[in-house]
């Protein structure tokens, strides 16, 4: 049977998302910010939550509706199958989110669907009471511009947390917005990988697990695995798969060196977590004082914003220094992360291409350089404040 399903993930990351669901063999439906809907059976929702490297969830799509009025998306949740999923002694949890809608009280939005779903079931089970003491159901529902969307969250946890990264440096890059960075470099097994402001290795160990084919949900579980209609196995056979494709002896080397011997600490500790140890090269080093390595390269980072580490001013000065040490590494390519608008009139190089991404909830721009500096345009100064 087919059924409808939802990824979301990080805004600005949409199209590689739909890039991995394509090449996962799952046919997208369409897609928004920040979430793609696709098609597939039972084996899809495993193949999805297992393989996805920059989804947050994935949701099963139960339907969709106009809901101008509670009366409208009472009755729109009340015609939906619930009792096809939520067995009569379930757990079934509602929570979501209203962007541009006239129904804009999640709190009351919460009451009027938990009461239609309670009475579809009442109606299904001929019983008025839901202890609720079974499998956890978790309801999510979105609703934009007065349509709404009901979903059953099939992740848990969310996808973003692989399960090697208990501890992390003080302001950790999500696994999903580092995997996605990584697509972004379109990273070749003979192109070296160096991230110089590494911290917990986030970027580095999501770069060698791509290179290396090691799916991003093998060591974690799923909320998905106690639905009676899926179920373990489902998710087992997809790991036995998974597992089958691993390229652990493949040549893959990558660079992480950062300033803080104990961030470097725990990013070793990190790697060795995901399996990918070997692969990755830590040492200490001062981002401002690089050396460019004899070979093919490409560097991409994330260094402190002036937000969540440093003061702007600090930062600042960060990256007119950066500007002099990456500028000797051409004609390597550098990927830059940072949410500092004016980033381009301090590196004092215009970006071939930036790209707007989020950090959590923090807006950012994902600088690339391919020119060499002295063949680029110098930068203008961004309209704002610039120090």
């Amino acid at each position: 049977m087919n059924y409808s399903y939802v990824a979301t993930c990080l805004f600005g990351l949409e199209s590689s998302l739909g890039a991995e669901l394509d090449a996962l063999g799952l046919k997208r439906t369409f897609t928004m910010d920040g979430r793609v809907y696709f098609e597939g059976d039972e084996s899809a929702c495993a193949r999805a939550n297992i393989g996805l490297r920059c989804a947050e969830r994935v949701y099963l799509h139960l339907g969709s509706f106009r809901a101008t009025t509670f009366t409208e998306l009472f009755d729109g949740v009340m015609a939906l199958p619930w009792e096809s999923f939520i067995g009569s002694a379930d757990a079934f949890p509602v929570k979501g989110h209203s962007i541009r809608s006239r129904l804009f009280s999640v709190p009351d939005c919460q009451k009027i669907i938990k009461k239609a779903v309670v009475k579809r079931l009442s109606e299904a089970y001929r019983k008025e009471w839901f202890e609720e003491t079974g499998v956890r159901y978790q309801i999510e529902f979105f609703l934009f511009k007065d349509e709404a969307a009901l979903m059953l969250d099939t992740t848990g946890t969310p996808l973003h947390k692989r399960g090697y990264r208990p501890a992390s440096g003080a302001a950790p890059l999500r696994e999903t917005l580092a995997s996605g960075l990584v697509r972004e470099t379109h990273l070749k097994p003979d192109i070296l990988l160096w991230d110089p402001f590494c911290g917990s290795g986030t970027i580095a160990i999501e770069a060698a697990m791509q290179q290396l084919h090691i799916a991003p949900g093998l060591k974690r579980d799923f909320a998905g695995m106690q639905f009676p209609w899926l179920g373990e196995k489902l998710f087992s056979d997809e790991k036995q798969r998974c597992e089958a494709e691993i390229r652990r002896e493949d040549p893959v080397e990558i660079w992480a060196s950062d300033l803080d011997p104990s961030v470097l600490k725990l990013a070793r500790e990190n790697a060795k977590r995901a399996g990918v140890e070997k692969h990755i090269r830590f040492f200490e080093a001062d981002a401002r004082k690089l050396e460019k390595p004899d070979r093919k390269g490409t560097v991409l980072c994330n260094p402190p914003y002036g937000e969540r580490l440093m003061d702007q001013k600090s930062a600042e000065e960060l990256y007119r220094d950066l500007s002099f040490s990456l500028g000797r590494f051409a004609p390597w390519q550098v990927y830059i992360l940072t949410s500092c608008e004016n980033f381009e009139f301090f590196y004092r190089q215009k970006a071939d291409r930036a790209k707007k991404v989020y950090n959590g909830m923090i807006p950012c721009h994902l600088f690339e350089f391919y020119k060499p500096k002295d063949n680029a345009k110098k930068a203008k100064p961004a309209q704002g404040r610039q120090g």
